[in-house]
């Protein structure tokens, strides 16, 4: 099946194509009704089962082989960020929203991989299941798309899955690992309650934005001094709020973080002692705490054996150099996850900085640029890996 690299080399020009339509006209969350028409626009004529989502406007596509088997399921996520783009390209976003994440590139690619697997379908000894997929930025896209049924979508259970992600790096270079590769995820709120007054006379009031403020310092010091460096947690407290008068002493004071972690261990122990920390913190200053966790992801785990055989896979269709076994796991989320606890498969990277980028920005910058050349590897990647892995069941 290396033979797709060459087709989807011919296949470029129209991928790219699609692809700055699609960064052209970005849509946040799960209603995408835009992006949902260019995919089944890219994707008519090509034999497929197509159905649309209820709850969003996800796209699934079944492709038949022409010979009974497994199904593997291939994914890519098609959401933007409610960011403003800067990067001043030809076919920037004006709209205030932003492909920040390269999921532009990820929808472009699977069209790419729906068209060379179509062209080799009488090659094929089983199906692939398409899964286009709103809301991956804090919507839960993948759990929507599991509850509607897209697991089940061929009449069997996929045997494997697989996805890729763009991130910063030199153009055309994957990496995978075993186990966990990416981070679970929660959104943590912490309201501190006590009582509201002047500020000229705080002995009269029950301060909690002097609570709040310490209760920032103790999360940090708390994640060094109760966690293992082994397993690591990161709390990034990102919003705070208070009075919106100078001088006036409010009832409830709030912040706002991101919660990251490695294991499922971690992820269930932080919860408790965020909750006992803040709980004491509060009580110190005479407030009462409210804690809530919410928007979660879980940790992002490769199978050992599909990570394996993917890197190996990955190796032999474009070189050894472009392969690579990532040395550790990424702190950032992906809701794939919610697919991989389902179905064994692996989730890959792809470096897709320009040349001229440097130094290069991260993923989710208003300024970050990525190659739009590499869609033809990921094309080829995903179309490979689910032919492969097909031929592999097979025996």
């Amino acid at each position: 099946m290396t033979a797709f690299v060459p087709r989807a080399a011919a296949l470029l020009p129209e991928l790219v194509a699609l692809r700055r339509a699609l960064h052209r006209d970005p849509e946040v969350g799960l209603d995408l009704p835009r992006t949902q028409r260019r995919v089944l626009d890219a994707l008519d004529g090509l034999g497929l089962e197509i159905t649309t989502g209820a709850a969003s406007t996800s796209v699934t596509a079944v492709l038949h082989g022409a010979r009974p088997g497994p199904t593997v399921l291939l994914r890519a996520d098609m959401d933007a960020l409610p960011l403003t783009e800067e990067t001043g390209l030809e076919y920037a976003s004006t709209s205030g929203a932003m492909h920040a994440c390269g999921h532009d590139l990820h929808t472009a690619g699977l069209v790419g991989a729906a068209r060379l697997l179509a062209g080799a379908r009488d090659r094929l000894a089983g199906d692939v299941v398409l899964m286009f997929q709103p809301g991956e930025e804090g919507d839960d896209g993948a759990a929507t798309m599991i509850a509607e049924g897209v697991l089940e979508a061929s009449g069997s259970a996929p045997v494997a899955a697989y996805a890729a992600h763009v991130v910063p790096g030199p153009a055309g270079r994957f990496g995978t690992r075993r186990g966990t590769l990416m981070a679970g995820v929660a959104d943590l709120r912490i309201e501190l309650h006590g009582v509201g007054g002047h500020g000229s006379r705080p002995h009269d009031a029950i301060d909690p934005v002097v609570a709040i403020a310490e209760l920032v310092t103790a999360l940090q010091v708390m994640i060094t001094r109760r966690f293992s460096v082994f397993d690591p947690v990161v709390i990034t407290v990102t919003q705070l709020a208070a009075s919106d008068a100078i001088n006036v002493i409010p009832e409830t004071a709030s912040l706002g973080a991101t919660v990251r972690t490695l294991s499922r261990a971690a992820d269930e122990r932080v919860r408790g002692e965020v909750a006992r920390l803040a709980t004491a913190v509060a009580a110190a200053h005479g407030c009462r705490a409210v804690v809530e966790f919410s928007a979660d992801y879980p940790v992002l785990v490769n199978d050992d054996a599909e990570a394996d055989w993917a890197h190996d896979v990955l190796a032999e269709t474009f070189g050894v150099a472009r392969s690579t076994i990532a040395p550790d796991p990424l702190m950032a989320s992906e809701d794939f996850s919610r697919v991989l606890e389902a179905v064994p498969g692996a989730f890959v990277l792809l470096a897709a900085s320009p040349a001229d980028a440097d130094p290069a920005a991260w993923n989710h910058s208003p300024r970050v640029r990525f190659d739009d050349a590499v869609v033809g590897d990921l094309a080829a990647a995903l179309a490979t890996l689910a032919a492969r892995r097909l031929d592999r069941a097979a025996g």
